[in-house]
């Protein structure tokens, strides 16, 4: 149970109290974090141990662990991964770079930037770096980030620049393309590239800026410089691909204004929608179709979608898609990349709705590991999966309700006769 007195904090001090308080929490944080680390470490050792005595192949030893991280610090399983080999360095190879998280004079991030740093380097090396850093924290004061990280690559490169330039070279096939929300219905769309390529790319749209005068700023000739020669298309012309956009009717029809959902974005303003349905429906050059979807009276939770094929598994992978939006494991928001049985049909799960699941590809596989299991069950409408851990851990996670108000009025007998008659007649 966590002491409530460790954060009490009293109205009345003044001000150099209250900043000093706001220095100690700082310093708490970071010695947390460092408890973090050696509890990771020991709980990999132990894993590690348990199934080496169970006959576990060495290569399946400690599968899916860096996902139970995640599930117990509440982070998503890509973290998950990074918080298991930052604890297994710290604890294991850099004990100077833990005595300093664990005194305040590192922050849990700086600390991270020092062993990405270093990541490369044998262990010796990696204990040289350490000591050379953080033996001394005094030379610590006053760094950010950028010098942290700066001053860690700089003695990387001193004690093994092969190492270095290696890493580098491996990075390349690690180039990615990635979009992620971004606030009032924009997106952030990131390239990961190699450094050449990245500074052609950015040199080439700011090019196109100093030779372009309208009433345009410099960014957004860039960002449509960017879109057009991405797409081969002027910027203000709707690319003819599917983008599945939900709303209800009343909003559509500009009598609501309940916000929208784009599939893989997340919520819009029901303006914006409509604006974006408006401008697809009216230029020749784009397609624009309807397809009615079901909520479930009480919970909003998507039901069933009108099927324009009888191609089942195809309009059950979309309808799993569409329902559950992000990956069903908690705290994870990657895309969806797999739609898979919760229960297993090597253990006669069922291949229908309710056993189906929206995953990303690492949880996906994650949940074959030994120890998992993975159920789900609908209740008052809500589509709910319940993830249990090798060590007994359960978590939840519930498909998140289409935009609109809940009909209360409606009983699920009409909504379910609906559905029926929709089948009945879809094409």
């Amino acid at each position: 149970m966590f002491d409530t007195a460790l954060t009490t904090v009293d109205p009345d001090a003044d001000e150099a109290e209250l900043i000093a308080e706001i220095a100690d929490f700082e310093r708490l944080k970071s010695a947390a974090a460092a408890g973090q680390a050696r509890a990771t470490a020991a709980l990999y050792k132990r894993r590690r141990a348990a199934e080496e005595a169970a006959g576990v192949p060495a290569k399946q030893r400690g599968r899916g662990l860096c996902s139970e991280v995640a599930l117990a610090r509440r982070d998503s399983p890509s973290c998950g991964n990074r918080h298991l080999g930052f604890a297994k360095a710290l604890v294991h190879e850099m004990p100077h770079t833990l005595a300093a998280l664990e005194s305040g004079a590192l922050s849990e991030w700086r600390a991270t930037l020092i062993v990405r740093e270093s990541a490369c380097l044998s262990v010796a090396d990696r204990r040289t770096l350490d000591a050379e850093m953080c033996a001394d924290v005094s030379n610590l004061d006053g760094k950010g980030n950028k010098q942290i990280a700066a001053s860690a690559k700089e003695i990387a490169c001193r004690l093994d620049v092969q190492a270095v330039v290696d890493r580098a070279a491996k990075a390349e096939a690690e180039r990615n393309v990635t979009i992620r929300p971004a606030p009032d219905a924009m997106t952030i769309v990131s390239a990961l590239l190699p450094v050449k390529q990245g500074v052609s790319v950015y040199a080439a749209l700011r090019r196109s800026a100093d030779t372009t005068f309208d009433d345009r700023s410099r960014g957004q000739i860039m960002a449509d410089t960017l879109v057009e020669r991405v797409t081969g298309r002027p910027a203000e012309t709707p690319e003819p691909i599917a983008v599945n956009l939900v709303m209800t009717d009343q909003a559509l029809l500009g009598e609501d204004n309940c916000p929208a959902l784009v599939d893989g974005y997340g919520p819009i303003p029901a303006d914006v929608a409509r604006k974006l349905v408006s401008s697809a429906v009216a230029d020749e050059r784009s397609k624009a179709t309807l397809r009615r979807l079901y909520r479930h009276p009480k919970s909003g939770a998507l039901m069933a979608m009108e099927s324009r094929s009888r191609c089942f598994p195809k309009g059950l992978a979309k309808f799993i898609g569409l329902r559950d939006q992000t990956c069903r494991t908690p705290y994870c928001d990657a895309p969806i990349r797999h739609r898979d049985h919760a229960v297993p049909r090597n253990r006669e799960g069922p291949t229908h709705a309710l056993n189906g699941l929206g995953m990303c590809a690492h949880c996906n596989y994650v949940k074959e590991s030994p120890g998992w299991n993975v159920s789900s069950c609908e209740v008052d409408g809500v589509h709910t999966a319940e993830f249990v851990t090798p060590t007994g851990a359960h978590y939840q996670s519930t498909a998140p309700p289409l935009p609109g108000s809940r009909m209360v009025t409606v009983s699920e007998v009409e909504v379910r006769i609906g559905i029926e008659l929709a089948d009945l007649h879809a094409a």
